[in-house]
């Protein structure tokens, strides 16, 4: 009979003894956009071919787009590592630096 396998902390890379304690996490990011730019008097049909064409010729590959609208990382974090998580995605808007 083996025991449980062993952890590695997904934000500072530490292995977790099987007897520490640890924390799962799940995050999601959705990107959404309540309202498109103002229209430039073309039809609907006429903007959406013209993002179409925009993501057709662009830089990104297919799978940066996706994950510029849907990224998903599930994992653990050492107990230290879930301090600096937690006050990371405390932090109140105001208190957040520049994008």
């Amino acid at each position: 009979m083996s025991g449980p396998r062993p952890k590695t902390c997904a934000a500072c890379g530490r292995g977790i003894a099987a007897n520490e304690v640890y924390y799962r996490f799940s995050l999601v990011l959705q990107g959404e956009q309540d309202v498109l730019g103002p229209s430039g008097g073309g039809s609907s049909e006429d903007e959406l071919a013209a993002l179409v064409k925009q993501l057709e010729e662009g830089q990104e590959s297919a799978q940066e787009l996706e994950e510029q609208v849907h990224w998903e990382r599930s994992g653990v974090v050492c107990s230290a590592c879930r301090s600096v998580v937690v006050r990371t995605l405390s932090a109140p808007p105001e208190a957040a630096g520049p994008h």
